[in-house]
């Protein structure tokens, strides 16, 4: 990706945050769920891979030599650092944290609690981020992904993404006391069912146009390959 575009995709991404934690949809949170589920999509399906097109760490390469350089890529070479992108570790560490924030007590505990809330965001951010980098490919990475082996990951995230939706969807009570007690039993669960709604639609708006975008790059880079073959060819001696 051009520098200019990678700027630009890295500031919106830095836009969709500040929308998703700092606007009128953070202050909502408390009451209504379906507006908290909105801000957990916006920070884990657009925010994190806009960030990640932007290659903050190819950036922070080259605008610290030096010192800062060796210690970034000595980081990036290390093994926790290495363990945590491995792509399997990734994609379970992001749904692990997904499902675990939603469906245990720490959701409840997270309402009630700045802190607690914060280090929800944090953990649903970074989780995020390590699930979109095989994904995105930006910035050097110590694991990759063929493409066929992202089309299978990003797959296999839909049904994982509309497991969540489904357990709010079909839920018959009230599974967070803050939200029963702020809106009553009944349009807690209603709302609870839009928020599943809107996880379960989230599958399909955004990990559907990313399986479009892969394979895109896929084609592309065949033919980048065609073309560097054809290339080859017509150098090698008796080349057309």
């Amino acid at each position: 990706m051009p520098r200019r575009h990678a700027a630009l995709a890295f500031f919106a991404g830095s836009a969709v945050l500040l929308i998703a934690l700092a606007g009128p949809l953070d202050a909502t949170v408390a009451s209504s769920f379906s507006a908290h589920m909105v801000q957990h999509l916006l920070i884990t399906m657009v925010a994190a891979p806009l960030l990640l097109l932007g290659a903050p760490l190819t950036l922070a390469l080259v605008a610290w030599p030096g010192a800062p350089r060796r210690a970034i890529l000595g980081a990036v070479r290390s093994r926790p650092v290495r363990l945590v992108t491995q792509p399997v570790v990734a994609w379970a560490s992001f749904f692990g944290v997904l499902w675990g924030v939603h469906l245990t007590g720490f959701y409840d505990a997270a309402l009630g609690n700045a802190g607690i809330h914060a280090l929800e965001h944090a953990l649903l951010l970074a989780t995020a981020l390590l699930f979109w980098m095989p994904i995105v490919g930006a910035d050097p990475s110590p694991s990759t992904l063929s493409y066929p082996a992202r089309i299978l990951y990003l797959f296999i995230a839909m049904p994982a993404m509309a497991f969540l939706g489904l357990v709010l969807v079909s839920a018959d009570e009230p599974l967070y006391a803050t939200y029963a007690r702020a809106e009553g039993a009944a349009r807690a669960i209603a709302d609870q069912q839009v928020a599943g709604g809107i996880m379960w639609a989230g599958t399909m708006v955004l990990i559907v146009p990313a399986l479009a975008l892969v394979l895109l790059d896929w084609m592309r880079a065949d033919e980048r390959e065609a073309r560097r073959a054809d290339e080859r060819l017509a150098r090698a001696p008796g080349g057309a």
